[in-house]
């Protein structure tokens, strides 16, 4: 029974992954993810039919063009969806039916949306980083009492303000912007979900990841920018799915 239920979040997190790419795309040029309604081809603006809107294997099927003007699809779009029904299968492997669960399934939907988002655009909406707060307070409240959901509030503005100084640090040593307000305010995520202290090791991993990543970019296109935001919520997914506990990891810093 546990393996129907790891394809039916799959099947889920795919076919979510395709809104979540709708949003991406939509929401920092200003656009309504509601309307219009349909789906379509970014190059010739024909709706799409059922069909072609299966996750993943339309774009198979469809040997990655479109069937009207036979133009590429972009590979980010089989990617999103195969990548958020995966990270929803994981979640509920780790979690089951839970608050955890809830909060889980929240930053992989969160993290969809900021591949994307950007990715294309060196944007994260204000917008889904408030609704994707919003669920995870509501969350912590829940399952852990009004005490302890005060708790992680506090520890998501402490991640905040370590991330904020660190944003500052780096403008007056590099002498120009060197991170996104966005890259900021996401931090408080990390805050919420985990502790303080691993809210720096995220920090910590994002960087190691996104490093070797930027230098082999920045080989072939100097002036290509990369962005920190996926990388960042990537490294408080992965946190979270491994369940460390911050006592042990404490000893383990202090041995």
């Amino acid at each position: 029974m546990e393996y129907y239920y790891l394809v039916m979040f799959f099947i889920l997190g795919s076919v979510l992954g395709s809104f979540y790419q709708v949003i991406g795309e939509r929401l920092p040029k200003g656009e309504s993810v509601i309307y219009p309604k349909y789906s379509y081809c970014p190059n010739c603006k024909k709706r799409l039919k059922w069909y072609e809107l299966i996750p993943i294997f339309s774009y198979l099927m469809q040997l990655g063009k479109c069937r009207n003007c036979k133009t590429k699809i972009s590979l980010m779009y089989p990617f999103i969806e195969l990548v958020t029904g995966a990270l929803f299968a994981v979640s509920f492997y780790s979690f089951g039916i839970s608050y955890e669960l809830i909060i889980s399934l929240t930053l992989v939907s969160f993290f969809s949306i900021v591949i994307v988002s950007d990715l294309t655009y060196m944007i994260i909406p204000d917008q889904v980083t408030i609704i994707a707060t919003l669920i995870i307070v509501i969350a912590n409240f829940l399952n852990l009492g009004f005490k302890e959901g005060l708790i992680h509030l506090g520890y998501g503005l402490i991640t905040f303000g370590i991330m904020y100084l660190i944003m500052i640090l780096g403008n007056i040593i590099f002498k120009k912007e060197s991170l996104g307000g966005a890259d900021v305010k996401l931090m408080v995520l990390a805050g919420l979900t985990l502790h303080p202290i691993l809210g720096i090791l995220v920090i910590f991993i994002a960087s190691c990841i996104a490093l070797p990543i930027s230098l082999v970019i920045l080989l072939t296109d100097k002036e290509h920018m990369i962005p920190f935001g996926p990388f960042l919520v990537a490294s408080i997914i992965l946190l979270y799915f491994l369940k460390i506990d911050i006592n042990a990891f404490v000893r383990l810093l202090t041995f």
